[in-house]
Order: structure tokens, then sequence, then C-alpha cells
């Protein structure tokens, strides 16, 4: 028995449509389109929270001077620009060749191996900071105790230091401390992108080159490299926005100040104290814009960089 909806309820076909997309269009606006639409509002105005809406006042370009001439604006811009570097380019040195020895060297395996190395990117970033955080302790820490165990070796004994590292009380080794996490929290990701783009070589291009006498490093560099572009441009982009982003790795492991010196004090991490710790809303704002056009010039230049070239000219 069929339950009939009452005729005043029925939808026209014409509206359908519409009213099956309202949650989510709604959804966006709120969440989505309001904020950003708001953060770019607050940016002319100096806002007291506390004192309501009412206390905003319009300042014009005056919270982007502001953001322009503040040295800690441009040193957490250079952290979050070094980190970015140092975590983002090693992840894709590393993934693409280990993503080619996964999908050649385990074939029945392979599945369990990825979800290892994705393991770490499901992971809470809190866990994560919290089991980096003992591992880089002064007196206790594991790394410490491998860099000791290294220094031993006659050969590393000039690279390694002999006595324990206090990686997050001195400004220089911050940020190492930083990019280590960082790195091995998303190569496992970029492996997992690098072997779907992997599955859509046709192996008959495998299979031509090596009767042709083509060596694996020769297949590598002419065929795998150039058929998996999209896909580093793809991951690449990722990274590049992901990197300029960074803040909770940076907080949880700075107590969210920064640590020693400000060398952990990311743009993402200064426009959270600006704005929560400093009361400057407007000021945030504007730094977060200046941010954004940073993040959308990398973009750009990450898309010429990865632009198919005309063979023919």
């Amino acid at each position: 028995m069929s339950m009939k909806i009452p005729k005043s309820l029925r939808i026209s076909p014409a509206w359908a449509p519409y009213v099956l997309l309202s949650p989510f269009v709604t959804l966006f606006f709120i969440f989505g389109l309001f904020p950003l639409g708001f953060s770019l509002y607050l940016a002319f105005h100096s806002w007291e929270p506390a004192s309501g809406l009412a206390s905003m006042s319009f300042v014009g370009l005056r919270n982007f001077e502001f953001a322009l001439r503040d040295p800690w604006f441009w040193k957490s811009m250079g952290n979050t620009t070094w980190l970015a570097l140092a975590a983002g380019v090693p992840q894709h040195l590393i993934a693409i060749p280990l993503a080619v020895f996964i999908q050649a060297g385990f074939k029945r395996f392979r599945n369990i191996v990825v979800g290892v190395y994705f393991m770490p990117y499901i992971t809470s970033t809190v866990a994560i900071a919290i089991l980096f955080s003992s591992l880089f302790s002064t007196d206790y820490g594991l790394i410490n105790q491998a860099l000791h165990g290294l220094s031993h070796i006659p050969v590393l004994r000039f690279l390694v230091p002999v006595g324990p590292i206090d990686w997050l009380g001195r400004p220089q080794y911050v940020k190492p401390a930083i990019a280590v996490i960082v790195f091995w929290r998303y190569v496992g990701f970029n492996v997992v992108l690098y072997l779907a783009a992997l599955q859509t070589i046709p192996k008959d291009l495998y299979e031509a080159a090596t009767m042709d006498g083509a060596s694996s490093l020769q297949q590598f560099w002419n065929i795998t490299l150039p058929s998996i572009r999209p896909m580093m441009y793809f991951a690449v982009t990722l990274s590049v926005i992901g990197g300029l982003q960074l803040f909770d790795e940076a907080f949880i492991l700075t107590g969210g100040h920064g640590g020693p010196d400000q060398a952990g004090l990311t743009t993402a991490l200064y426009l959270y104290r600006e704005a929560f710790d400093f009361d400057d809303f407007g000021g945030a704002s504007a730094m977060s814009w200046v941010l954004f056009a940073f993040v959308a010039l990398l973009t750009w230049l990450t898309n010429i960089a990865f632009r198919p070239r005309n063979r023919s000219a």
C-alpha cells in the first residue's frame, strides 16, 4: 500500500531542483560566504567585539597599512614560507619515487602499505603534536637518543651534535621540528595521490620502452613523470595552500605563542593571536587578505610552472 503525499505538499518539477539544493546553498551562505564577506568588511574597520557591533568604525586602509608595516607579520610570513618549503618540497621528492616503488613492489599487500603511510594524515593533530613533543624531549626524547648514538659513528661525528638538542626551547631548532611533523603527516597523503595517477598510465608504454631497451630510470624520467604531471600540479597546489595556512602543529608545539623568539610563529597563528590575544579583529582580517593575495600569487606561479609546454614551438 503506497502512501500518497497531499497535493499541497507536492513540489512542482520546475521548483524541485531549487528546493533540493536549498539546504546546501543556505549552509554555504551562512558558513562560507558570510564569514568571507564579513572578514573583508572588518578589514576596513576597527572593532572592539566586547562593545558590540555599534563600536565598529570605518578606518579605510589603515589596517592594511598596519599589516604591511608590522615586523611580526613579516616575520610570520618568513617563518611560514620557510616551513612550506622545508616541509613541502621533500614531501613530493620522496612521495613520487615511494609511490613508484609501492606500485611496482607491493602487488598483493599494496593497500595495506598505503594504509600505513596514510595513517598519519587521518590521525588527530593534537595526538601527533603530543607524540612529537615527547620525541623531541631534551633529556628523554628518542630523537636526541638516536642522534647521540649516531655521534659515535666516526664518519658522522662531525655532523651530529654530541649533546642533547633543546628542539622546542632554542629558536634555531623550532622550525625544523615543526617541518618534520608536517612532512611526516602529509607525505602519505601525497603517496596516495601519486599512486592513483600511476594506475592511469597504460602498461603498454612500459612494455614498448622495455623492448626498445630503455632502462628503469629512463622509463621513470620519460614516461612516469610526464604522465603524472597533472597530479603533480594538483598535489603541489594543495601543498602550497596548506603550507601557507599552517596552524595546528605550530600552535600546539609552541603553546600558541610562537615559541622562543617567535621562531614558530606562522601567519595563521599570528592572525589568531592578533584577533583573540590582542583584540584587533580589523588588523587580523586585513592580514588574512594579504595572506590570501600571497597564496593566490603562489598558486598562479604554480599553474605557470606546471602549464603544458608547446613541444612544436
